[in-house]
This record gives C-alpha cells, structure tokens and sequence, in this order.
C-alpha cells in the first residue's frame, strides 16, 4: 500500500510542481491573460507526455491494462487539445511569429521544433482516429504509433530547452528526463520493434 501511495505521490509531482514553479516565474508580469493561458497549456500538455508511456506501459497501481488503454486515449485527446489552446493562445497574441513559425522561417530554434511536434501530434490523433479504416495490423500500428510518440516526446524536449522563458529551469530538465525516460523504459519492455512482440 505504501509503495502504491508513493508511486502515486511521485507522478503526481512530477505532474504538478513543473506547472507551479512556471507560477511564480517574473516574466509573467508582463504578458497578457491569453499568453499565459497559452504558455501553461504548452507546459501542462508536456507535462501530460510523462504520464501517457506510464499509461501504456501499465506501470500505474490500482490502474488495470484496458482502463490504462482507456486513460491513455483520453490523456492523448486532452494533449491535442492543449497544443490547440497552446497555438491558438500564442496567434492571438502574436499573429506574425505564429505564421512565421508555422512556415518554418522563424529565426528561433525553438519555434520550429514546437511546429513540428504539434504535426506530429496531429498524426498521432489522426492515426489513433483512422486505425480500424486504415486496417492497419495491431503490430504495424503500435510501431508507427509508438514510432510518432517518441518523436513527439524528444521533440518536446528539445522545444522547452530552447527556451529561455516561463519554465523554471531545474523542473524543465527533470521533466525532460522523466518524460524520456518513462518512453524508453515502456518500449523496452513492451518490446515494441522485436520480431515477437508480447
């Protein structure tokens, strides 16, 4: 029981202290209701990304295999609608580096690494949506969505380092490693890309 509680407490951190230490950053005194809004659905739809591998990986106590299936596509959904918020915020606020960043010719790394990982997340939903119409085999979509979630993940990662901004510094990085570390460990022991997955 104790480790359960543990186990939960811990999740639950790493959850919830990278969103509250981005509270109390100062260069939230100058923006505007809708940026912020904006920036903390990006930090909250990252944070989300550590507890889907958890999901899918059965790793959470009290949380069976179909209902951590379950959880895992809701979780999936909320993430999509987050970097919606994310991107429709940061428009509203700043129309010109939103087109420039959507075109890929922003001058900061950081932008470019965010498009590429909102279209990556789009293909991820949309695959998810079409997977009976597509008649994908269950081994072939799991590898292609599998394939997606770690690009999405890495990509994440490197977009909040690139940052120098709301997110404080030291909860950013263990984010970034838990959230790597939760995707690896899952592929490594669902075996995802052997021959004869379990």
């Amino acid at each position: 029981m104790l480790r359960k509680v543990l186990i939960w407490a811990a999740v639950c951190a790493a959850l919830v202290v990278p969103v509250a230490a981005a509270g109390f950053s100062p260069l939230l005194q100058w923006r505007q209701p809708v940026y912020i809004v904006a920036g903390f659905a990006g930090i909250a739809g990252f944070a989300l990304m550590f507890l889907q591998p958890l999901l899918a990986g059965g790793y959470l106590p009290g949380i069976d295999a179909l209902k951590g299936r379950r959880v895992h596509r809701r979780v999936g959904a909320g993430i999509v609608a987050l970097v919606v918020l994310h991107v429709a915020g940061l428009w509203l606020t700043s129309p010109p580096d939103v087109v420039d960043a959507l075109l890929l010719r922003s001058p900061t790394p950081f932008s470019v690494w965010g498009v590429l990982v909102m279209w990556l997340i789009f293909a991820t939903a949309a695959l998810a949506v079409l997977r009976k119409r597509l008649g994908l085999r269950p081994m072939t979509w799991r590898r292609a969505h599998t394939a997606l979630a770690v690009l999405i993940v890495a990509g994440t990662a490197l977009h909040a380092v690139l940052i120098e901004g709301t997110m404080e510094t030291v909860s950013k990085y263990v984010l970034c490693a838990l959230a790597l570390g939760a995707t690896v460990k899952v592929i490594r022991d669902l075996r995802i890309w052997a021959r004869r997955a379990r």
